[in-house]
């Protein structure tokens, strides 16, 4: 296994980050525990998490990812200190979660108390804001023209990025999480943070984690190379696009039980015509050099320069171990150009 710095923050992680939202939906706690027993064997020391988890985000699911994190922690107590534990606050949008409200200075310090209780530890290495208040609730879901940023009153939206700022300091002041990070933001995003933890001596965010795979790249070059000279760690999510590139949902099929079959939030926005040709493109290529379509497309993500560390989700211990497998695979150059064709012809599929 391979590590590199998150960020700017002094603490160096596995480049496979173990996601964790299926648990609780798809997976039980004993399907949790045998893939974190696993994917530390394999030298994986990252496990993210979310409040909102799991998904889809219901009523019922919430914060039932952290509990079940929390309980296999409750149990393995000599082993806190060998895993770096992010998890995130829900951005607004969501009625049964503060009444859909923004983040705030407060609702961050009681947001860290319950992931706090839900996940039976003292502290958290990292935690993260899951998408922003002037998004509703992620960029990648609007369609250019949905949102008007010039409609966006920026003095209001730096305000509230100072009130959650402090909010974080005081969390990091008492010792209940050591660093922050963004996820489901933009470089204006990072911008603004970065500007006013530095005038007023606020936590720094260490990484960013944003949708990111051969079906959906709009990060690169843009935001990616902020990263690299900001030193903000760059977390993709979803680097199978939800299981797309996996080829499992070609030509309509619906595995029962896999994520497409609960289609709130996963299947719909990414089952295009453009999307299948890509994959139906990238699976006889994954088959023609004899690796999975899953291991290219995980490959390749941990091949772009600026990534730190991929987040891979799995409902199975085959599918986890299919997909660690990919970061011991080096993609040659003859592969890579085979891909850029691919990807040149359908940039972003969906």
């Amino acid at each position: 296994m391979q590590y590199n710095p998150l960020g700017s923050s002094g603490v160096n992680v596995s480049r496979v980050c173990l996601g964790s939202m299926t648990w609780g939906k798809q997976n039980t706690q004993s399907d949790a525990d045998e893939q974190i027993a696993y994917a530390l064997e394999q030298g994986v020391n990252f496990i993210d998490t979310a409040e909102m988890y799991a998904v889809p985000p219901s009523p019922e699911t919430y914060g039932k990812t952290e509990e079940i994190i929390g309980d296999w922690l409750s149990r393995n107590k000599q082993k806190r200190g060998d895993v770096v534990l992010a998890t995130k606050i829900a951005g607004n949008g969501l009625s049964w979660v503060r009444d859909g409200g923004n983040i705030t200075r407060q609702t961050v310090i009681e947001a860290v108390d319950d992931s706090l209780k839900r996940l039976q530890t003292d502290y958290i290495d990292l935690y993260q804001l899951h998408w922003p208040n002037r998004s509703t609730p992620h960029f990648g879901r609007q369609w250019p023209g949905t949102l008007k940023f010039t409609d966006v009153n920026t003095q209001e939206q730096q305000a509230s990025m100072l009130d959650i700022l402090e909010g974080l300091n005081e969390c990091v002041k008492a010792g209940k999480i050591k660093h922050c990070g963004l996820s489901d933001d933009t470089p204006w995003g990072i911008s603004q943070f970065l500007s006013l933890a530095k005038e007023h001596n606020l936590p720094r965010m260490v990484s960013i984690q944003n949708e990111f795979s051969l079906a959906h790249a709009k990060d690169w070059p843009y935001l990616i190379e902020q990263c690299v000279h900001e030193d903000i760690a760059y977390l993709p999510w979803s680097p199978l696009a939800a299981g797309l590139l996996t080829g499992k949902y070609l030509n309509g099929a619906r595995p029962e039980g896999s994520r497409w079959t609960f289609m709130q939030r996963n299947g719909i926005f990414r089952d295009t015509p453009n999307a299948e040709q890509a994959t139906k493109q990238y699976v006889e290529l994954a088959h023609a050099n004899n690796i999975t379509p899953a291991q290219l497309a995980l490959a390749w993500c941990n091949q772009v320069d600026g990534v730190t560390s991929s987040i891979i989700g799995a409902t199975s211990i085959a599918q986890l171990k299919e997909d660690i497998d990919a970061f011991s695979i080096t993609l040659n150059d003859e592969i890579l150009s085979e891909i850029n064709t691919i990807f040149r012809n359908h940039p972003m599929p969906y």
